[in-house]
């Protein structure tokens, strides 16, 4: 692994867990070169997948993309760090068990909506917006519409009141 301070190759693995969903191994590292120490994460990744961008190229799945995009929707909103990286996870698994090499951006944004939806509605809402490119307000009430309606649905199971 090459040291990200001086490039050296030289680096040594001081300590390694996994982590608390055991789905990465946390390594703490140090460089023999210049004793800066840093941490990297290792984990599975059953295939490699190719992105089918709207306008045909494709590019190489980044997962850190897949983090920032999130992490932009969700910020100022109460959601956990850790949520968060179960929910990339979560994602990513089942881009790759999908069974394709190539995954349209689309499919990934579709999916993605789908998890902030059961997350944080807020999220939900900013994520749509930019992938659904909103242009006017009338974007925003049909996403908006969704939501409600889902709570109308979900609200519209009433106790029966017995009266004696």
């Amino acid at each position: 692994m090459r040291c990200p301070s001086c490039n050296s190759l030289d680096t040594q693995v001081k300590d390694s867990r996994p982590t608390e969903d055991s789905a990465v191994i946390r390594r703490r590292r140090v460089c023999m070169a210049c004793n800066f120490r840093f941490t990297t994460f290792e984990r599975v990744q059953l295939r490699e997948l190719t992105v089918i961008k709207r306008n045909g190229r494709r590019v190489p799945f980044d997962r850190d993309k897949l983090v920032r995009s999130l992490q932009i929707s969700l910020r100022k909103r109460p959601v956990e760090p850790e949520k968060i990286e179960t929910m990339v996870s979560a994602i990513v698994r089942e881009l790759e068990s999908g069974g394709e090499a190539e995954i349209s951006s689309e499919a990934i944004g579709e999916i993605v909506m789908e998890h902030l939806r059961h997350v944080d509605d807020v999220a939900y809402v900013r994520f749509a917006s930019v992938y659904r490119n909103f242009r006017e307000a009338k974007d925003f009430e049909a996403v908006l519409g969704e939501l409600s309606g889902e709570d109308e649905l979900k609200q519209d199971i009433k106790p029966v009141v017995v009266r004696k």
